[in-house]
C-alpha cells in the first residue's frame, strides 16, 4: 500500500512564549517563518495575558535566595508550563488556527537564577517544555542559554541574533532598546556588525517599589504618572549610579541578583523624601543606565527602537526621548512589529535554528569562544512530521 504523505511546509508557523524578569505576564507570538532563513518572518498573531497570581508571587519569591526551594521550584515549574500551554492554546484559537498548525514552540522560561560569573557558571529558566508539547502535541524548544554558557558566554542577551533580522538597516546605525525588567541594548550596525548586553535595570525597580508601596496592590506606576510628579533626588541617584555593573564592560548580563530586593529596600530607606521622588530618582536610574551604555557602542546610534514593557511608560519614554537627543526614538511598531512581541518572536526564531542545527547565538555579544545551537527539544506528538519537514526550512 502506498501512503500519500501531507505537503511538506517549507514556511513553517512557529510558537514563542516570553515571560519576563516581572513575572506580570506572558506574552505569545506566532510568527510565519519565511521560506529563506535569512528573511524577516511575518507576525501572525500576539496575544498576553497576565500570569495568573498563583504563579507571580513566588515566582519572585523563588527569584530570591531562600529555604525550601526545591519542592517549591518544582511545583512552579509544572505549574507554570500549564500556564504557558493554556497561553499558547488560547493565542491559537485566537488566530483562527488549530494546535496541529504549529510545527514548534520556542519558550523562553521563567529565569530565577543566572549566574554567569560564578566558578561553576548556570543560569537556571522554570516552565515544563514536557508539560507544554504533552498539552499543545507541538515539539517545545527550551533552555536556550545553557549552551551558550557552557562555551564561557554570559548566556544573554540571546535577542540580538534576530534582532538583526527584524530591524537592522543598511541605511544608519540602530540601536534596538528592549525594556523589560532589565533593560538590553542591541546595536546593529549599517556595516552589518552586532553587538549587544544588558545596560541595568528597565522596569524592575519600579515596579519593586510600586509593589512596596502600595502593599501589593500596584505592580506597577502606570504611564509613570507617580514618577512624573516628583523630584529627582540627585544624592541618591548618584549612589545608585555607583553601583558597580553600570560601569562594567561587557560582556555584562544581569538580574535581580543585583537589582533586586536589596536596592528597593536602599531606595525605600532614603530619608526625607516623598514616594514620587523615590520613584523619579528610579526612573532617572534606568534612564541613565541607557545612555551611559553609550560608551560601551561602536558609535552613538542614529536611531533607537524601543520594545518590552518600558515601552509603555510615557514618563520613562519622554524622558529618554530627552536623553537621547538628537537620536530619534521610536516604538519597534515603526518596523512592524509590535513592542511587546519582539521578544517572543525573537524565541520562535531562535526554536527554529534549534530544530535546524544552526547558531543561534551571537559570541561578540555573549563572550562565548563561539557561536552555538542553544536550545534543548523535547518532542511532541508532531514529531516524527516535523522530522519530515525540517530540511525543507533550509534551503
Amino acid at each position: 500500500m502506498r501512503i500519500m504523505l501531507a505537503p511538506m511546509n517549507p514556511s513553517p508557523l512557529i510558537l514563542g512564549i516570553m515571560s519576563g524578569t516581572s513575572a506580570d505576564g506572558i506574552d505569545v507570538a506566532i510568527m510565519r517563518m519565511a521560506e529563506n532563513m535569512e528573511a524577516r518572518p511575518e507576525l501572525v498573531h500576539f496575544h498576553s495575558c497576565p500570569m495568573p497570581p498563583r504563579l507571580s508571587e513566588p515566582i519572585l519569591r523563588l527569584a530570591e535566595p531562600g529555604v525550601n526551594e526545591i519542592d517549591i521550584m518544582g511545583s512552579l515549574h509544572v505549574q507554570l508550563g500549564h500556564a504557558y500551554a493554556a497561553a499558547a492554546l488560547q493565542a491559537i484559537a485566537e488566530a483562527g488556527l488549530h494546535a496541529g498548525d504549529i510545527a514548534a514552540i520556542g519558550c523562553h522560561g521563567q529565569t530565577i537564577r543566572h549566574r554567569p560569573a560564578e566558578k561553576h557558571p548556570f543560569t537556571l529558566q522554570i516552565g515544563c517544555a514536557a508539560t507544554i508539547a504533552e498539552r499543545t502535541g507541538s515539539t517545545t524548544v527550551s533552555d536556550f542559554r545553557s549552551r551558550d554558557i557552557a562555551a564561557h558566554g554570559q548566556g544573554a542577551p540571546l535577542v540580538p541574533f534576530a534582532h538583526r533580522l527584524l530591524f537592522a538597516s543598511d541605511e544608519m546605525d540602530t540601536a534596538v532598546l528592549n525594556i523589560g525588567g532589565i533593560a538590553n541594548i542591541t546595536w546593529l550596525g549599517k556595516d552589518g556588525s552586532t553587538t549587544g548586553f544588558d545596560c541595568g535595570p528597565g522596569n524592575m525597580l519600579m515596579d519593586g517599589l510600586m509593589l512596596a508601596l502600595s502593599d501589593g496592590r500596584n505592580s506597577y506606576d502606570e504611564d509613570g504618572g507617580l514618577a512624573a510628579a516628583g523630584h529627582i533626588c540627585q544624592p541618591l541617584l548618584d549612589k545608585l549610579l555607583g553601583i558597580p555593573f553600570l560601569n562594567n564592560k561587557p560582556p555584562k548580563s544581569t538580574g535581580r541578583e543585583e537589582f533586586g530586593r536589596q536596592v528597593v529596600d536602599t531606595i525605600l530607606g532614603w530619608p526625607e523624601i516623598t514616594d514620587a521622588d523615590r520613584l523619579a530618582t528610579t526612573c532617572a536610574l534606568s534612564v541613565e543606565a541607557i545612555a551611559g551604555s553609550i560608551r560601551f557602542l561602536p558609535n552613538p546610534p542614529q536611531r533607537w527602537l524601543v520594545c518590552g514593557g518600558g515601552a509603555r511608560n510615557t514618563h520613562l519614554m519622554h524622558s529618554l526621548a530627552s536623553r537621547l537627543a538628537p537620536a530619534s526614538l521610536g516604538g519597534t511598531e515603526t518596523c512592524g512589529m509590535p513592542g511587546q512581541a519582539v521578544e517572543a518572536a525573537c524565541f520562535a526564531m531562535l526554536a527554529q535554528q534549534t530544530l535546524c542545527g544552526a547558531v543561534n547565538t551571537v559570541a561578540a555579544v555573549t563572550g562565548a569562544t563561539h557561536a552555538v545551537c542553544g536550545g534543548s527539544i523535547t518532542p511532541g506528538a508532531n514529531w516524527s512530521a516535523l522530522l519530515r519537514d525540517i530540511p525543507t526550512w533550509t534551503r
